[in-house]
């Protein structure tokens, strides 16, 4: 009995050639998977992009807009100093400064995501030069 478990024990450690092709063939299988998955990120990171953008720009018009706004109440303030006007100020004061702050974090995620971006590009370059090499 302790033949067999020895003769066994030696059989797994022998390296045959046909475990090292099943090898080869499962990393190969896992490049293009991953090379399939970072294809995948890029695209889906390349739409984010594209719709963070155009929320950049809508946030930008509406600070815009909420500026020249504010700009219009300081005057009606000024000429006729009403308790419901100064109240619709403040408010809109207050979500000027909303509108500003949702502004820098978005504008925070954005770098964040370039930096991704730019890590899943590099990678993605260095993996492609790699399987050049040897290939």
């Amino acid at each position: 009995m302790e033949q067999q478990s020895q003769s066994s024990h030696r059989d797994s450690a022998d390296p045959s050639p046909s475990s090292t092709a099943d090898d080869e063939h499962v990393g190969s299988g896992g490049e293009a998977m991953a090379r399939g998955l970072s294809a995948m990120l890029e695209s889906i990171i390349k739409e984010f992009d594209s719709k963070a953008n155009d929320t950049f720009k809508s946030q930008d018009q509406l600070s815009g807009s909420l500026d020249r706004l504010i700009q219009e109440l300081d005057q009606l303030l000024e000429n006729a100093p009403l308790p419901f006007i100064v109240q619709h100020a403040a408010r809109i004061s207050s979500v000027k400064h909303r509108v500003t702050s949702m502004n820098l974090v978005l504008k925070s995620i954005q770098r964040r995501i370039d930096n991704i971006h730019h890590t899943l590009s590099s990678n993605s370059m260095i993996q492609e030069k790699t399987v050049s090499e040897t290939t």
